[in-house]
């Protein structure tokens, strides 16, 4: 790694935070002077200087209840005095795996207060997937939400030597389970009280123990082309990035969030965890996925986070209804949306518009733009983020056009999050930003994306030759992805991920997410993988999204019977063609991806699923697992065939494995004729 660096990487692209400059010249961080070096001793200063203010919110049976600081810091402590009663010691690994409810983030605070690690696992984890990780991190403890998790964790027990005791947060349907090590979380909370005298002071000792260099948590990376690492993060990083994050979005005590996102991916912790503990606002957590949306109209959040794939589908569900509305009310919608995409983003910025485009915007506001908002749950958010992957710019374009301030950060979890940040005022749709604060960022010869910063992960556990190879003895990490600087701005711009930039047969740039996020911009596409790489052109597989194209289906009185033979459907593939040709048309006008036009295509008969290895638990493609798992649709892209016959393996929800057969039509799509351009670098 070093020697990759030090011969791949131009020194001029070194971009440094303003504030990072600053740091270097005051040394340790304020939080590290003022004694503030873990969450349990955030949890401590909350308690007493923001005692009454709501710390947790959780709906359950329809009503909403509430803890204040004080209060969560009372159940913290009962819960770390019931984990000393079950002998958990320091270093131990407790894994933690539900949804996101405010016992499950007091577990993990619990766990960092008696010098014990956190371990969030994804809560649809299949049960092959959870014995990886809990006999990877050795897991003395797990915590779960209910029965399915408990018969997960029993199903894999034999596999778990080290493993001793469950605790249950839900007890329906558990009463005449073995209890002698599985417990109740209330339960183990009461014996925790009844012990206090005899374990408060072990407590208290473990708790001043912890310091910045203590691990405050591991995540394991999401398993795109290969097994899950499991990444430590320390107290450190885990602050660090939280103070600096918060400070350059002026978070407040007075913000609200909605923690719905997996509590296993780094950006959950960051915002659920650092951030809310460092600056004392309230964490709402939905009653379920189903009311997700209702749940995020009622709490109104002021800052709030989405991969690209909430905003796709909350854009699907606004045209899913406008299509079913009166002509007026469609005529207002996309005139005055059509005037949101002219200044939206200018007004938001702060840019130069005239009077009467102010006022049309208004007036827009009051028919159009405030009730939308206000019906997605937007109205009161002053800071929107995505990441993840790449947004498609159209989509990105338009929630800023209704005065969202949605911005795009780039980070990873051996980042503890963030790399890149958008200013406000300076936000563009092909962009990440620049450097956070705290962070540098450098670029390879080979257009790798390195960086550093006090964020960046201790190691990956039990993965040193991994280690080495990411992460330098300099602190540099090599992020696997391709980018450059844009000089007129020094923002960031990134282009795909390094493996799966590639080259067609005659040399060209081959760059599939930027063709699949156009696609993916379409209310009926789901998902899609481009294919190209050392080919002729370019050809790709196709999801539809049941939910805008069954719509359609009941608008026009078509029949179906499930997602295979809507899929299959001709007038379905003729209009996911007319969307291939638009996107073609787009990339005609770019002359460095013109090239990049998808020739061929094919919808298929299931939806990617993770439960099937096709896509990430964070809903990442597995392009390769893909490309072999499918080899042989693949081939029919390519060979000039017209249809194919398929047999595919699926997981079902119960675990058991099965086949679907289906014939699907290979679809033609007309390439637009772009005028060759030299490109600069040539």
């Amino acid at each position: 790694m070093n020697r990759r660096i030090e011969q791949g990487c131009t020194k001029t692209t070194v971009r440094k935070s303003a504030d990072q400059r600053e740091e270097e010249n005051v040394g340790n961080s304020s939080s590290a002077r003022d004694g503030l070096v873990s969450i349990p001793a955030l949890l401590q200063r909350n308690a007493t200087v923001f005692a009454d203010r709501p710390a947790y919110r959780e709906k359950e049976f329809g009503i909403w209840q509430s803890w204040t600081w004080a209060e969560t810091a009372k159940e913290v402590d009962a819960l770390a005095l019931g984990f000393l009663n079950l002998g958990v010691n320091e270093g131990d690994f407790i894994a933690i795996a539900g949804r996101n409810r405010p016992y499950f983030y007091w577990s993990m605070v619990a766990a960092q207060s008696v010098g014990a690690i956190p371990v969030p696992v994804y809560q649809d984890a299949a049960s092959d997937e959870m014995a990886y990780v809990l006999e990877h991190c050795g897991a003395r403890f797990a915590i779960v939400e209910d029965q399915e998790q408990v018969d997960k964790i029993i199903d894999i027990q034999d596999k778990l030597d080290q493993f001793e005791h469950m605790i249950y947060v839900d007890p329906r349907g558990l009463r005449k389970y073995d209890h002698h090590k599985l417990h109740q979380f209330s339960h183990v909370q009461e014996q925790g009280v009844a012990a206090r005298d005899e374990f408060m002071g072990d407590l208290e000792a473990r708790r001043g123990k912890l310091d910045y260099a203590t691990t405050c948590v591991m995540l394991y990376t999401s398993g795109t082309t290969g097994k899950p690492k499991g990444v430590v993060l320390s107290n450190r990083n885990i602050l660090e990035a939280s103070r600096s994050s918060s400070e350059f979005d002026k978070l407040t005590l007075d913000d609200e969030v909605l923690a719905y996102l997996p509590m296993a991916w780094v950006g959950d912790f960051i915002f659920s965890i650092g951030q809310a503990y460092w600056c004392g606002f309230c964490v709402n957590c939905p009653e379920s996925a189903e009311t997700m949306h209702t749940d995020l109209r009622e709490i109104g959040p002021t800052y709030y986070f989405a991969p690209p794939r909430v905003f796709e589908m909350q854009l699907t569900n606004v045209m899913i209804r406008m299509e079913d509305a009166g002509r007026f009310k469609q005529w207002l919608f996309h005139h005055f949306m059509d005037h949101a995409r002219k200044v939206g983003s200018k007004i938001l910025d702060g840019g130069s518009v005239s009077a009467w485009e102010k006022m049309k915007y208004s007036i827009g506001n009051l028919c159009v733009y405030g009730p939308l908002k206000d019906t997605m749950g937007f109205g009161r958010v002053r800071v929107g983020y995505t990441a993840g992957e790449a947004i498609g710019p159209e989509i990105f374009e338009f929630y800023r056009s209704l005065g969202i301030n949605l911005k795009q950060l780039y980070g990873q979890t051996e980042a503890s999050v963030f790399i890149t940040l958008q200013p406000d005022g300076e936000v563009r749709n092909d962009t990440v930003g620049v450097a956070a604060p705290g962070v540098e960022i450098k670029i390879a010869d080979s257009g790798e994306v390195f960086y550093r910063s006090e964020g960046v992960f201790e190691e990956y556990y039990k993965n040193p030759d991994s280690t080495a190879s990411t992460k330098d003895a300099e602190g540099w990490v090599a992020t696997g992805d391709a980018g450059f600087f844009d000089e007129a701005n020094g923002h960031l711009r990134i282009i795909d991920r390094a493996k799966d930039v590639g080259k067609m047969s005659d040399g060209q740039m081959f760059a599939p997410k930027y063709v699949e996020n156009k696609l993916k911009f379409y209310p009926n596409i789901l998902e899609a993988v481009v294919f190209g790489n050392q080919r002729e052109k370019c050809t790709a597989f196709i999801n539809i999204d049941l939910t805008a194209v069954g719509n359609w289906a009941e608008r026009n009185n078509i029949g179906y019977a499930s997602y295979q033979e809507l899929a299959g459907n001709p007038q379905v593939l003729e209009a996911i063609k007319g969307h291939v040709e638009e996107v073609n048309r787009s990339l005609a006008e770019d002359p460095m991806l013109a090239h990049c036009q998808v020739h061929r295509f094919l919808v298929l008969h299931k939806e990617l699923d993770a439960d099937d290895g096709e896509m990430t638990r964070t809903r990442k493609v597995r392009r390769g697992v893909i490309g072999e798992k499918f080899e042989d649709l693949l081939g029919a892209l390519y060979d000039g065939s017209s249809e194919i016959a398929t047999k595919t393996e699926v997981t079902y929800e119960d675990g058991r494995k099965g086949y679907i057969s289906a014939t699907l039509k290979i679809v033609e799509a007309q390439i637009v004729q772009a005028e060759p351009q030299k490109v600069a670098a040539e």
